[in-house]
């Protein structure tokens, strides 16, 4: 038959489905349908495609894929499109008959009318008598197709198969529906059939037509695939085979357990891919037979964390494996497939991996029963399946009853308003199954168990609980009788009674700021008893060490046992407390433990001080012998009673000193060890063992000595004498001079007259001083963190290359670094390489440099460098310049190095040359210096020589230029070049080879006698002027001649014609690449003059070339071949952001400046570089002249895109395809082969690709693409070409879609997995989910819900703002192989450095990027390594994703306590007792914000996050189980540093508050006056440390040591100054402010949300609306309070204090204040722009007075804004209430205090006066209300009447005034007081009336709370506005902030105030 031309897709479109319906029976024999009738009868048919994408969701699925082949077929094959489009309508009403789905009656209608259009005409043009036959025809045409090519490999044919197998499949299956309508016996293709033909797959074709693909050729895959499919032996296989003929070990668990047919598949392929990638590791031959190390080594990985449960709880594991090898195998793999099974279909559960244990520990159970033939104990049967059956039984009778008690759970949480003890998260319900508990849910589950009731019933008394030792009894009794496959146990009274909700399991997190010290309760505990014994050591004036065993201050000193036996009693109280909601869940024993220690600790808190006072003083002393430096020894009974206090605590002792200890106590299952580890910690199934040894932390040499608890000592030995010193000393002596003054003489009514030692103002001043105490170990941290961190980096080579310069000295050291690091090593089979190596020292290096021991460096160097070209790095110009020619010289290692690095040197060699004076040798020996220098040398003459060896033909010029080369070569051998040549004549001969080599490029023909004019010229210049004594070559000819013939004849035909024949030359030259490549790499060699130090001169490609080259001389493990590998997969969650700029957006300009015109301003050198590459000769072309798609993905791939992410995660691809190229092919084949890399129509193509696609996978979890493919989104078709794109990337979504059962809509969702295929999107799996994936945290879920379409062993985490390089990718398998380094402990995370690519422009960019930059490199290289406390801190780190598959994922999802989802990753690995380490020679991109505002939200989300986690059970057990000096680590490097950052805020205001005390209480003035007493250094030490962290500086400290290492220490100090010229300090404080506020406010009231930021890149205006709404409470109010606090401080000190004390003290707050008022104006582009500043003030007045309600936004209207911010305090607890009113009540000072210094009080201490006060204000209140009233009644009607009323009002006011200032003697000064007093007062009532709101609204002054704090909006909107005004009127204020916040860009000559106004050219 002929051979068919296959159809081409004509829509672009989305999916395919591998699902059936059930269809009508229609007869096809008869032309005329029962329901149809032609309505274009005589009219020519025009195929018209009919639309199959935009379909109702409820039929998209069945039936798009008839549709999608109608479309393509339609225009060979109309009468079978016809058929097919029937046939999917017929589908259609057969799954929705009464059509009450959305959209389906339209759709019906819609192709109805298109059939009834179709049916005649097409029935013309049908070729056979009947539908069938010409149905059976055209199938049999691509069924012969499909036979006859099945086996080629080139990428034609594979997609022409691909095509023809996808529509072959659809016409099988209209041809069976027809056949059987028609009734026919005749010929019908059988169901078996089909498999020869195309199946949806992902990776593997398992379908009998996959066999020819390259990829199942592969030995390690057939062997997988061979040990899927023996299913031999298998129990009831007969029955399946009725349903499957072709059956496997996963389609016998699908039928016996009930997995769906999608799951199946996946896994299927999933555990392939695994057993096929762990074989080839542990077969050294290509076996086709499944080795059981494979095997083993995944059992091992799978059931660990099984194994382990099993273990803890008592039960024997449910794994059981006979003696046979071959059936051992067998079992092997059902028990991991039916893991994987469970795990691939349990949806949300796959965050409860110990739920998964549970449900696989009953599974395995029936499983093993039915393998060994077993018999129910009940039933008397053959053991079956509680749950088998259907295809969705598991899914509906497992999953489905525990997913819905999660969900319902969830949606108690309320969005985070409600409190986190009053609903089960995932953490609860998963531990649940830590507990003997979990089995009395039975199997099948009983669902009246406790553990499903999820309403809590109140008033119900609490059931009786089993006992524990009931349910351990039962455990025994199933674990030793094996009964659990019995089902329930028979119904008792216990189990009739309603179930109860459950509660919290083992944890309940409590907002409280307890939280803190109850999860590092030692380190406060240490922190305090350092405290006390400093300050008892102070007081007692120690001079000595020796002076402490002074009897009287060591009893003192101890006295801290005192303190240390209240905190424990305060501990265990929280213990009992903060799990009293996780009571129930909690055995007795626990319960039974924490009241006991609370006794014990009650009892030494009464005891110890007992024996305190009684014995102080009474010791009995010894006299030691030999004159001890001891002498006398003195003791007392407290001391003794202290020893039996540590001797109660010895095993807490022992465990902090040998945790070891701890480790063998938890981990061990002795009586003794259990009775052990149940007093110290509880017993919980995570985070035992987690010690490490204090011996030796690291295998380093250096850090050996360095370990992290050699740090810690260090670090705390600094921190307690610098606080001993400068902080607790110098304030002992002023304390006891305050306390011997007795001052009875206030400047107010004293509350607390009776007070004695002046205890307040020792408050006021130590206050601080203790809270500076408690947080500046931070500050010491990051000094130590800085300087170990440096050394580290130095010792590990980082910055080894910083400057093109170093890049140039160290290039020809590239290559064997790169042959050392990223090419596998040679493996032989003898013990030659071995013998060779001893006895030939040199034989190492003689390796590296052997034949082809270059050629790979310079095939991946020239790879690099082209994809630079390809993103528009580098020019055409400077790719030539960079380029390494491939030749075959490269075998010998002759290499030619790129011109960048040999530019300029051959004219510097003739310079030389021409001035030099001396021997030849001593010339040769000053060139060779400069071995670039040498080689340019030797390869330009080498190049002219064979250049002329190609151009001239002539005899006898040949023999000429033969002749004088040898003449060169003579002299040059003789060493007498000087004498033979004028050298000076040298420069002649450069210029005219330069002439000639440029007409040689052009090769224009027309230039002939051009080029022989130049021979002329250069033979003559050589011949007359070059050589010292003429041309022997010549005389010899003459003498021939002479010889010959006559002289003049011969002259005659030499000379003029020499070179002119026609004959003599060829040229233009042979059309040859490497002729043509060899002319202009000699003309660049020639001509170019550039330096390396400006090549390439794009600073991205310099950065990433000089990392790239300095990673190579860095540790990492040897490169393994890429076959021998570790797999992997990258994971990329996206939901709604931006896949690529659209059309409208390159070319819109909503904030004046479109991203088109902004990115061609800020990459104005790519942005040539593009026009370059695509052809546009014109720079300033206009855009209509480029292709729109070019253009969008250009900008697209500039910005934070899903596009550019993919394109780099895409360079995985393309790299391990190039390395496999380098271990498949021989060094001799490199050359002749290397282009199969980029072709993909050959054999060795398709095995790279197969070979690939079987170690790199990337998914793309597109959550709501399903959504948006129907509603018509672009974003949808964007990511449809990104697949078609890239052919190996894969897109998961959510499907959610209506079905009707049993006449009730109901809602189903499914998890797909999409690939392009044909131009669409074909579905290759779809996995049905029990509902909503999305009931946690949105980003966990979506991850969760696409991680089981990922492969390998390893899995990636990468966000969607990422960026990836090909050079990185080149060093991914070694990082993989870290995973198989033995460092203590196997690695779990790796984490991996990231380079921020945002920071290039703004300075807020610049300042971000740095600090980002600092955190990843200097901050996680010191938390890895030494100190061992990193975790996983969002993307791009590297999963062990066996490991993280069987323990919850990758992340955490619980809503609100999960906000930061990605740093519990890292938890619960460390927990689990998995390692990270952090590696730095392998980098990635990221984006971050630019702008403040975006800035400032990213800063709120992470601050949120951390109070979340604060609250969290994962940082109280690391806080717990951590050693002391590890725990240390964790606290000041998670919470500890935003706990501290809230600290140093908070002394900040206990300082000024108390000095707001002691001015206005008078305490101060009479402290001066009365005792001289100078307190200023100590308090102006204290708050040198906090004002540090204030300007910033410490924040530098990392980035100035991490730029130092990278890029020189000059320049660190440079851009650390300049940083501080652009107010870097500024942002820093600023953001300082940010961190506090909203982790205090979380904390105390909850309120924690994902905050978007939006990812913009154009840089806009933010008007002075949303500065305010953004920062007035997190940021203006504190900043007037601190100003208030000042000016009113100020005030009253001046008479008694000096200026410079008060500036030298207050400075820093007066500089934090500033920053927190104006630091957003400041930073704000136009922010001083008088054009900007006019509409932000109307937009200003339009926003204060609109008004709220339903619907309006907060940008709209005050009101909205103003319930929204306060709306946390509405679901606040009792006690965040309450403290908020206390700290309300602190505006009520400035009233108190000031109004006794009123002229008018006539220094009246009365408590009347502030009686008086406050009659003020109810009189200013009742003013306000009044005139507020008469605005309601009046205003509108009584207009005129209101105004005057306001007038009677004011004037009487004033009249008042008057009065009072003649009567009373009121002063203007007073009057300025009272606005000092009352309007802190005001906010102060307003905060008060914001938390009692309910009672306010009852009591109905609500209203005029709103309208009075509007007031106070306006009022600080005003105080705010008016300087910024101020500013703008003056424009150089407005030049001068657009300099220091884009000079960046001015420094790289950017355009950006074409930016910043907006300007941009018009499109023509």
């Amino acid at each position: 038959m002929a051979e068919i031309v296959l159809a081409e897709p004509t829509d672009d479109a989305n999916q395919n489905s591998a699902g059936t319906s059930r269809r009508r029976v229609y007869d096809t024999a008869n032309t005329k349908r029962p329901f149809i009738r032609s309505l274009t009868l005589g009219r020519e048919h025009v195929p018209e495609p009919f639309d199959s994408e935009k379909l109702p969701v409820t039929l998209v699925s069945e039936i798009q894929k008839f549709l999608r082949v109608a479309n393509q077929i339609e225009v060979e094959e109309p009468r079978v499109a016809y058929l097919c489009r029937f046939h999917a309508f017929e589908v259609a009403h057969n799954l929705d008959r009464n059509s009450s789905g959305r959209g389906v009656r339209q759709f019906k209608t819609s192709l109805l009318q298109r059939l009834e259009q179709d049916e005649e005409v097409t029935i013309r043009k049908r070729r056979e008598k009947s539908d069938l036959r010409e149905l059976r025809r055209v199938y049999r045409q691509y069924k012969d197709y499909i036979i006859k090519h099945g086996g080629e490999y080139t990428l034609e044919n594979r997609e022409r198969l691909i095509r023809a197998r996808g529509i072959a499949s659809i016409l099988f299956e209209v041809l069976n529906t027809v056949t059987s309508a028609a009734g026919s016996q005749a010929h019908a293709e059988t169901e078996n059939a089909r498999s020869e033909f195309y199946m949806p797959y992902n990776i593997l074709p398992l379908d009998q037509g996959g066999i020819p693909h390259a990829i199942m050729q592969l030995p390690e895959i057939k062997a997988a695939v061979a040990a899927v499919r023996n299913v031999r032996s298998l129990p009831f296989l007969d029955d399946f085979r009725q349903q499957a003929p072709y059956l496997d070990l996963f389609d016998w668990l699908q039928f016996c357990f009930g997995f769906q047919k999608g799951n199946v598949a996946n896994q299927r392929e999933h555990l392939i891919l695994l057993l096929a990638n762990t074989h080839v590791r542990h077969s050294h031959k290509q076996s086709s037979k499944l080795v059981d190390g494979a095997l083993d080594a995944l059992m091992n990985k799978f059931f660990k964390n099984y194994t382990e449960w099993c273990k803890f709880l008592n039960r024997k594991s449910n794994i059981w494996l006979p003696y046979l090898k071959q059936d051992s195998q067998q079992h092997k793999l059902l028990y991991i497939a039916l893991y994987l099974l469970i795990w691939g279909e349990a949806a949300n559960l796959r965050f409860m991996p110990e739920c998964l244990c549970y449900i696989f520990h009953h599974m395995a159970s029936e499983l093993h029963g039915m393998l060994s033939g077993a018999l129910s104990m009940i039933t008397g049967e053959r053991v079956t399946p509680a749950y088998g059956g259907g295809s969705e039984n598991f899914l509906n009778c497992i999953i489905s009853p525990i997913y819905e008690v999660i969900l319902k759970e969830a949606m108690k949480n309320r969005n985070g308003t409600t409190d986190h003890s009053t609903w089960r998260n995932y953490d609860d319900l998963n531990e649940f199954f830590w507990s003997p508990d979990c089995f009395g849910i039975g199997w099948p589950m009983r669902l009246d168990h406790d553990f499903f009731c999820v309403d809590p019933l109140k008033n119900d008394k609490p059931k009786k609980s089993r006992a524990p030792n009931e349910i351990r009894e039962e455990a025994r009794r199933e674990n030793n009788e094996d009964d659990e496959m019995g089902g329930n146990s028979p119904t008792t009274a216990d189990e009739t009674r309603r179930p109860i909700w459950l509660g919290k399991t083992n944890f309940a997190e409590i907002r409280s700021f307890w939280q803190i010290f109850r999860s590092f309760d030692r380190m406060w505990s240490f922190l305090i008893l350092s405290l006390q014994a400093m300050i008892i050591m102070a007081c007692h004036d120690l001079e000595s060490p020796i002076q402490l065993f002074d009897a009287s201050i060591l009893e003192d000193v101890m006295s801290i046992f005192i303190t240390s036996a209240v905190l424990k009693l305060i501990q265990a109280i929280f213990d009992i407390v903060f799990t009293w909601k996780a009571r129930r869940t909690m055995d007795t024993a626990h319960r039974r433990k924490d009241v006991l220690k609370m006794v014990m600790a009650m009892m030494w808190t009464i005891i110890l001080p007992i024996f305190y006072a009684k014995s102080r003083g009474k010791y009995t002393c010894y006299s030691t012998r030999n004159g001890s430096w001891l002498g006398e020894w003195c003791y007392s009974s407290y001391m003794i009673a202290v020893a039996f206090y540590l001797t109660s605590n010895a095993v807490n002792m022992v465990l902090f000193l040998v945790p070891a200890v701890g480790k063998y106590i938890e981990t061990s299952n002795t009586q003794m060890c259990t009775m052990l580890s149940w007093w110290t910690r509880p017993r919980l199934y995570i985070g035992r063992g987690m010690q490490e040894s204090q011996v030796s932390l690291l295998k380093d040499k250096f850090w050996c000595c360095f370990r992290y608890t050699l740090f810690w000592m260090l670090l705390l030995l600094s921190k307690f004498s610098f606080s001993y010193t400068f902080e607790i000393k110098p304030l002992i002596s002023p304390t006891r001079q305050i306390m011997r003054i007795g001052i009875k003489n206030y400047d107010w009514h004293e509350l607390f007259p009776k007070v004695k030692s002046n205890a307040c103002a020792i408050a006021a001043i130590w206050s601080p001083i203790i809270l500076v105490y408690f947080m500046d170990a931070q500050i010491w941290y990051s000094i130590y963190c800085s300087v170990f961190g440096g050394v580290y980096g130095i010792l590990h080579h980082l910055g080894e290359i910083r400057t093109q310069g170093m890049l140039r000295s160290k290039f020809d050291t590239l290559a064997s670094a790169f042959n050392a690091s990223l090419i596998p090593p040679q493996s032989k089979d003898n013990k030659e390489w071995i013998t060779d190596w001893l006895c030939h020292p040199g034989f190492l290096k003689d390796l590296e440099n052997k034949k082809g021991g270059v050629i790979k460096f310079v095939l991946v160097w020239n790879q690099i460098i082209s994809s630079f070209r390809d993103e528009d790095l580098i020019s055409n110009r400077e790719m030539d310049l960079m380029i390494i020619p491939m030749s075959s010289e490269l075998y010998s290692g002759r290499v030619y190095w790129p011109v960048f690095l040999l530019a300029n040197k051959l004219s510097t060699a003739l310079s030389i040359a021409r001035d030099f004076v001396g021997k030849y040798d001593t010339l040769l020996k000053r060139i060779r210096k400069d071995n670039y220098m040498y080689l340019v040398v030797i390869e330009c003459y080498e190049s002219l020589k064979y250049i002329l060896d190609i151009l001239v033909v002539g005899d006898l010029e040949r023999r000429i230029i033969s002749g004088i080369i040898d003449e060169f070569e003579e002299s040059i051998a003789k060493s007498s070049l000087l004498e033979d040549l004028h050298i000076s004549k040298v420069q002649d001969l450069y210029a005219k080879c330069i002439d000639l080599v440029e007409l040689l490029v052009d090769g224009n023909e027309d230039h002939h006698y051009k080029v022989v004019k130049v021979l002329q010229d250069i033979f003559e210049l050589v011949t007359d002027d070059l050589l010292v004594n003429g041309s022997r070559t010549l005389d010899l000819l003459h003498a021939y001649q002479q010889l010959e013939g006559d002289e003049t004849e011969f002259f005659s035909h030499f000379e003029p014609e020499l070179f002119a024949s026609s004959h003599s030359i060829h040229f233009p030259l042979p059309d040859s690449d490497p002729l043509i490549e060899k002319i202009k790499r000699f003309h660049l060699l020639l001509t170019v003059k550039d330096k390396a130090m400006y090549i390439p001169s794009n600073l991205e490609a310099r950065r990433r070339i000089s990392f790239f080259a300095t990673s190579l001389f860095m540790d990492m493990p040897k490169a393994p071949k890429v076959r021998s590998m570790l797999s992997f997969s990258v994971l990329t969650p996206h939901f709604m952001e931006e896949v690529k700029f659209s059309k409208k957006e390159l070319h819109s300009a909503k904030e004046g400046v479109s991203i088109n015109f902004y990115m061609q301003r800020i990459y104005p050198d790519e942005w040539e570089n593009f026009l370059e590459r695509i052809g546009s000769e014109k720079p300033d072309s206009v855009n209509d002249e480029i292709n729109e798609e070019d253009l969008r993905d250009w900008a697209s791939f500039r910005g934070q895109t899903l596009s550019r992410t993919v394109r780099g995660m895409m360079y995985y691809r393309k790299a391990l395809k190039l390395q496999a190229f380098l271990d498949m092919t021989e060094d001799d084949d490199i050359i002749q082969s290397y282009d199969a890399i980029d072709k993909a129509n050959d054999t060795l193509s398709a095995q790279l690709d197969a070979l690939t696609d079987m170690k790199f996978t990337h998914v793309v979890s597109c959550q709501i693409y399903g959504s948006q493919k129907s509603s018509g989104d672009p974003q949808a078709q964007d990511i449809l070409d990104l697949m078609k794109r890239y052919p190996a990337l894969r897109v998961a979504y959510v499907e959610e879609k209506e079905e009707i059962v049993s006449g009730v809509t109901q809602k189903v969702y499914s998890s797909i997995l999409v690939r392009a295929v044909n131009g669409f999107d074909q579905e290759i799996y779809r996995i049905k989910l029990p509902g909503s994936p999305n009931i946690g945290e949105g980003k966990p879920e979506n991850q969760n819900h696409s991680i089981i379409f990922t492969r390998g062993e390893a899995l990636q985490a990468i966000d969607m703002n990422q960026d990836n390089y090909l050079e990185e990718s080149l060093k991914m398998r070694n990082l993989l192989q870290e995973f198989q380094r033995v460092q203590g402990r196997r690695p779990t995370i790796l984490g991996m450095r990231e380079h921020i690519f945002t920071g290039s422009v703004s300075s807020l960019a610049w300042f971000m990027s740095y600090q980002e930059t600092s955190f990843v490199t200097i901050g996680q290289r010191i938390l890895a390594n030494p100190l061992r406390v990193r975790f996983h801190y969002g993307h791009p780190d590297l999963f062990d994703r066996i490991f993280h598959l069987t323990r919850g994922g990758i992340s955490k999802a619980s809503k609100t306590i999960n906000l930061s989802e990605d740093v519990y990753a890292g938890f619960n690995t460390t927990l689990r007792k998995g390692y990270v380490t952090y590696h730095e020679y392998i980098q990635v991109g990221k984006g971050r914000d630019v702008g403040l505002n975006q800035i400032s939200k990213f800063e709120a989300k992470v601050a949120n996050g951390n109070s979340e986690q604060t609250l969290s059970r994962d940082i109280y057990r690391l806080g717990r189980r951590f050693d002391f000096f590890r725990m240390l680590s964790c606290y000041f490097t998670t919470v500890g540093f935003y706990f501290n950052s809230l600290i140093s805020m908070i002394a900040v205001y206990l300082f000024l508050y108390g000095q707001l005390y002691l001015v206005l209480s008078g305490l101060q003035r009479s402290l001066l006056l009365e005792a001289k007493v100078k307190n200023i250094k100590s308090l102006e030490t204290a708050l040198a440390s906090q004002s540090f962290i204030q300007l910033g500086l410490l924040t530098g400290l990392p980035m100035v040591i991490e730029i130092g290492l990278e890029r020189g220490f000059l320049n660190a100090i440079k851009d650390f100054v300049l940083m501080q010229l652009q107010l870097a300090s500024v942002f820093f404080t600023f953001s300082y402010g940010t961190k506090s506020h909203y982790y205090g406010r979380t904390i105390l009231h909850g309120g924690a949300k994902y905050r978007p930021t939006g990812r913009k890149v154009v840089i806009f205006h933010s008007s002075f609306t949303e500065n305010y709404r953004l920062y007035s409470r997190s940021h203006f109010v504190k900043g007037f309070e601190l100003l208030l606090l000042l000016i009113v401080y100020d005030l009253f000190r001046w008479s008694y204090e000096s200026s410079k004390a008060y500036v030298l003290i207050t400075y820093a707050i007066w500089f934090m204040s500033m920053t927190w008022l104006f630091a957003p104006f400041l930073f704000n582009p136009s922010g001083f722009d008088w054009g900007k500043i006019v509409d932000d003030w109307t937009d200003w007045n339009k926003w204060i007075k609109q008004q709220g309600g339903i619907g309006i936004q907060q940008d709209k209207s005050w009101h909205s804004w103003w319930n929204e911010e306060q709306a946390h305090l509405l679901h606040s607890g009792i006690t965040s209430l309450i403290i908020e009113l206390l700290l309300s009540l602190r505006f009520f000072i400035y009233q108190y205090g000031l109004v006794y210094h009123l002229d008018i009080s006539k220094q009246s201490k009365n408590f009347l006066v502030y009686v008086l006060s406050w009659a003020v204000i109810v009189v200013i209140f009742l003013l306000l209300k009044v005139v507020n009233l008469g605005r309601q009644y009046l205003s509108a009607n009584f207009h005129m009447a209101f105004r005057l009323f306001k007038v009677i009002l004011f004037l009487g006011v004033v009249a008042t005034i008057v009065t009072l200032s003649f009567i009373c003697d009121l002063s203007l000064k007073d009057l300025i007081i009272c606005c000092l007093a009352f309007l802190p007062t005001g906010w102060g009532l307003i905060l008060v009336s914001q938390t009692l709101r309910p009672k306010m609204e009852c009591i109905g002054l609500w209203e005029f709370t709103r309208v009075f704090a509007r007031a106070y909006d306006y009022g600080m909107g005003v105080l705010l506005f008016f300087p910024v005004a101020v500013l703008a009127w003056l424009p150089i204020i407005s030049a001068f902030q657009t300099r220091f916040l884009f000079n960046e860009a001015f420094s790289r000559r950017l355009q950006i105030q074409p930016i910043l106004a907006g300007k941009k050219k018009k499109r023509r």
